[in-house]
């Protein structure tokens, strides 16, 4: 029985020395500062992000187009 408690104190005082040197690395300051963001920034972070999937999958189908029925169009001018 002691022979268990011990391995268990061992793991126990392995994983407190890991965890106590998280704050204090090169990304100790950054975590930090770190903050639960606002409903505000939440929204406007959303909108951003919607935009730019909006905007490359619009460029993505414009790309498309271009290859599927543009192309033929304008090489049918060149013959």
């Amino acid at each position: 029985m002691a022979e268990i408690l011990d391995k268990a104190w061992k793991v126990q005082r392995e994983i407190e020395d890991g965890v106590k040197h998280i704050g204090k690395g090169r990304y100790g300051r950054v975590l930090k500062m770190a903050r639960k963001p606002t409903g505000e920034e939440y929204v406007k972070t959303n909108q951003i992000t919607a935009l730019g999937i909006i905007l490359i999958g619009g460029l993505g189908f414009l790309i498309y187009w271009t290859f599927t029925y543009a192309a033929p169009m304008i090489g049918g001018f060149f013959r």
